[in-house]
């Protein structure tokens, strides 16, 4: 019986980064503090002490630098996992990313790849400073040959990045951070991978079917614990889906629980229009419009640049309005 151990998301992923260094001398790390502060939030705390300066270490804080140099280093051999403290800052990085990581696979006709992770603590929810509660997920998505990874567990943290690491092209790897402490969970102490463009199935049901992924997966599951609460609510059945991955999204997953269910709702932090919610939403108008019983649903934050402090809760998608829309779209009639 393999061993176990009890975790946060952050402790996932320095757990994840240990092992994969001590495993495979080809990776390297490094970002802004990432080296001996162990990085804003402590996700490489004490790698570098145990791997050396060479393997781990602080980079200047120059976002298209720390990028150029990832791209450099993959293409030499190495396998870079780089650290950009919050995602709000990552656009001076994205000349590298776009238009050099994501293109070597098609620029070379398949004779080089890009081997590299692209990290980044993102998300509201902590009271932060601007450019540091972004969720821009569905802007790399766009781009051609980026894989796009958003866990919500401690194990998916652990066996996303692990599968990250080993892929042979460039991912972006994003970090809920109201969700890096929230909670523990148990493990498995050894490595392992989640399968990159595979959705785990949360809940089952049969009413409606709910799809999110990171921190929001979380407010998904309280509201769906307060519906079981209520007697006038406990009836309705939800299947929850957790994409886990942006990019390649689990598709089939997703439209086959709409043809048994009829209706979906999705929810995620970003801004509406022109979202990952309406990429889904096309695909299922695609794919399954005539099971869908009603209009799909999406609860997604404004179209605004995310508040500071104050105004933060406006912005963002509680339980309590997720439960709430849940009840309107399970009332309506085919």
């Amino acid at each position: 019986m393999s061993k176990t151990i009890v975790v946060n998301n952050i402790e996932a992923l320095t757990n994840s980064l240990d092992l994969n260094m001590e495993k495979d001398q080809r990776i390297i790390i490094y970002g802004e503090d990432a080296g001996f502060e162990g990085g804003v939030f402590r996700a490489t705390q004490g790698l570098q002490a145990k791997y050396g300066e060479k393997r781990i270490f602080d980079s200047p804080i120059a976002e298209t630098g720390i990028m150029g140099t990832a791209v450099g280093a993959a293409l030499a051999g190495l396998r870079p996992v780089v650290e950009l403290q919050f995602s709000g800052f990552c656009f001076p990085a994205l000349m590298n990313l776009f238009s050099h990581a994501a293109r070597y696979r098609n620029r070379s006709r398949g004779r080089f790849s890009c081997p590299l992770v692209l990290r980044m603590p993102m998300g509201g929810g902590v009271k932060a400073l601007e450019h540091h509660s972004e969720s821009l997920e569905a802007i790399f998505a766009h781009i051609p040959g980026l894989k796009v990874v958003m866990p919500s567990t401690p194990y998916d943290t652990k066996g996303l990045m692990t599968a990250a690491i080993n892929d042979p092209d460039p991912v972006v790897f994003f970090e809920p951070k109201r969700i890096y402490r929230a909670f523990k969970q148990e493990i498995p102490e050894e490595l392992y991978e989640v399968e990159i463009g595979k959705a785990n199935v949360v809940n089952q049901g049969t009413d409606v079917t709910l799809v999110s992924f990171g921190a929001s997966l979380h407010d998904c599951l309280a509201a769906l614990k307060s519906l079981k609460e209520n007697s006038e609510t406990a009836n309705i059945s939800v299947e929850l889906i957790d994409l886990r991955t942006i990019k390649p999204w689990d598709r089939n997953t997703v439209i086959n629980s709409v043809k048994k269910t009829g209706k979906l709702m999705i929810v995620h932090e970003a801004v509406k229009s022109f979202s990952v919610s309406a990429e889904i939403i096309a695909t299922i108008n695609e794919k399954a419009f005539y099971n869908l019983k009603a209009a799909p649903v999406r609860l997604t934050g404004w179209d605004i640049t995310v508040p500071y402090a104050l105004g933060e809760p406006l912005h963002m998608v509680s339980p309590e309005r997720i439960a709430s829309e849940i009840v309107k779209l399970a009332k309506i009639e085919e």
